[in-house]
């Protein structure tokens, strides 16, 4: 199966349970017979564009109706692009327009988020599969065949999206031959089989759920426990409720699942292994600790080209080392290859010339590129090597460790967005002259998200005025809010003008400025002060990230 449409059609007659969510089962025969009214339903929704296939948005939970919308785009040789319900406003609009979506797919609930965004399509392109119009669409189309036609291997099927640095919208496209050759192998990797149950509580617009979780379990057939969104509180019981024996994460999710209380059956239940990135090595060890398995770690990107795995020998918080003999290298912005990392006793980078970027040498005929947007494919292409935008150092063994974002943009909580748009949001607010936002590190996994202000000569920065700006903005992300602002007299710049972030990111809450500081769930803002400075310090250290922490 070389494939997604291979991959859909191999399941056509397997009457063994596929897709479980609340309250109902389907087989995976039902769930390519759903696929295929849907594939069916398409010339109804939107006219065949002229020169290219059909780009069909998802603005969805985790529902049945996602799974079934994947396998029309599939078996139909239509572009499904994933669409972030956690973006806003312009910027949630732009990545629509920028897709070229025919149609979008969404429910009651996400139609709200694009309500008067000006999305360049009609009003009946926007499909509400909640609506008596949706059942009455499909309703004549229940039983029909998968479309009479072969997808090849290079046409594109999946639009995902990231971020670039100057804000501007970055589609990682992915053909079906990328992700059908990747599904058996990623099923393999992870051990799972037509027994297995896999616990799919990762978004669907996001790679990792597609790639580490349903197209693997749908090559082997193993059946997949869908629920609509991450929930920390109902991780334990879902997993029992499901007998599930894989996950896969982003980000801080096994942190979140790690404080609430344990379930007693959490020790001996069905979870075998957990796979993902990110997760801190403290969180790691409670996880596998209390449900009694095997959390497998990973370095891959939505764009493919390669990967980075854990092997026995690889230190912990290590990224590990490249796979199949790839040849990665850590270069600096010369493209010469870094020193191997010195550390001293507390395990703090002796110096920071051993930091470049993670760059994968004679890889870039493998990517498969951004849809529309050639400057940020130039950002990663550099003759025949692809440099990926993050920041790595090697040890003397050669194991990489992350170090962060090349690029000007963030990761927080798995979201990756860019800086630009914040900027903007942070600009509009009363009294601010300026303003800079920039990754630092958190001390578990990712970034946080801290903003520099430049006020006016009239104007000083009020936590209470400046909490209450951000919760009008309604195109404010929901990962964007700043966790960390410091107020500046003047923000640095570089010899052409530009503002310079490089000072502000080594320096982060480490300075002489003033700095205002946000609890994780909270929304107001107080003074960082000595003791708090010390509380965030244990926490790096606890979670063994000392070599994160900012250099003042």
């Amino acid at each position: 199966m070389t494939t997604v449409d291979q991959v859909f059609r191999s399941r056509a007659t397997d009457a063994s349970v596929g897709l479980r969510f609340e309250d109902r089962d389907w087989t995976w025969a039902e769930v390519v017979g759903e696929s295929a009214a849907r594939a069916a339903a398409l010339p109804a929704l939107c006219p065949q564009p002229a020169g290219r296939p059909r780009h069909i948005g998802v603005l969805l939970d985790n529902v049945p109706d996602y799974v079934f919308w994947l396998g029309a785009a599939a078996m139909s040789g239509t572009v499904l692009v994933g669409i972030n319900p956690s973006r806003r406003g312009t910027e949630l609009a732009q990545d629509i327009r920028h897709a070229d979506c025919d149609v979008i797919i969404t429910n009651g609930e996400h139609a709200a988020l694009i309500a008067g965004l000006d999305l360049d399509l009609p009003g009946d392109r926007i499909h509400d599969i909640d609506s008596p119009a949706h059942a009455a669409l499909l309703a004549p189309l229940h039983g029909v065949s998968p479309p009479d036609l072969t997808p090849a291997h290079d046409d594109l099927f999946l639009l995902l999206f990231s971020s670039g640095s100057t804000g501007a919208p970055k589609a990682v496209r992915m053909s079906q031959g990328r992700l059908g050759r990747f599904a058996a192998a990623a099923a393999d990797r992870v051990g799972i089989a037509d027994a297995s149950v896999t616990y799919l509580c990762m978004p669907l617009f996001h790679g990792n759920a597609i790639m580490m979780n349903l197209v693997p379990a749908l090559a082997v057939g193993a059946t997949v426990g869908m629920v609509r969104k991450f929930s920390a509180s109902r991780f334990s019981g879902d997993v029992h409720r499901l007998g599930a024996t894989y996950v896969n994460y982003v980000g801080r999710a096994l942190s979140y699942v790690v404080m609430t209380p344990e379930d007693p059956r959490d020790r001996s239940g069905s979870l075998r292994l957990a796979f993902g990135t990110e997760a801190s090595e403290a969180d790691i060890a409670a996880f596998s600790a209390r449900f009694g398995c095997e959390v497998m770690e990973g370095y891959g990107m939505s764009e493919g080209v390669f990967r980075i795995a854990r092997t026995a020998e690889t230190p912990p918080g290590a990224l590990g080392l490249p796979a199949g003999g790839a040849d990665v290298r850590v270069l600096d912005e010369e493209g010469r290859e870094c020193p191997r990392a010195e550390f001293d006793a507390t395990g703090r980078l002796r110096s920071g010339s051993a930091i470049g970027e993670i760059v994968g040498v004679g890889l870039a005929p493998l990517f498969e590129g951004y849809y529309e947007n050639p400057a940020a494919e130039a950002e990663r292409v550099r003759g025949d090597d692809f440099w990926t935008g993050d920041l790595a150092y090697r040890d003397q063994d050669g194991h990489f460790w992350f170090a962060g974002r090349a690029t000007d943009w963030l990761r927080v909580d798995s979201e990756n967005f860019s800086a630009a748009p914040v900027e903007r949001i942070l600009a509009r607010c009363p009294g601010v002259a300026a303003a800079c936002v920039y990754a630092v590190p958190d001390p578990r996994t990712g970034d946080q998200v801290m903003c520099a202000l430049e006020y006016d000569a009239h104007t000083d920065f009020d936590p209470a005025a400046f909490r209450a700006f951000l919760d009008a903005q309604a195109d404010l992300g929901t990962k964007w809010r700043p966790r960390f602002v410091r107020v500046v007299e003047r923000l640095p710049l570089t010899g052409s003008g530009k503002v310079d972030k490089a000072p502000l990111r080594r320096q982060a809450w480490l300075t002489d400025d003033a700095v205002w500081v946000r609890e994780p769930r909270g929304t107001e803002y107080v003074r960082l002060g000595p003791d708090a400075v010390n509380a965030i310090t244990a926490q790096f250290e606890q979670h063994r990230r000392v070599a994160h922490l900012p250099q003042g």
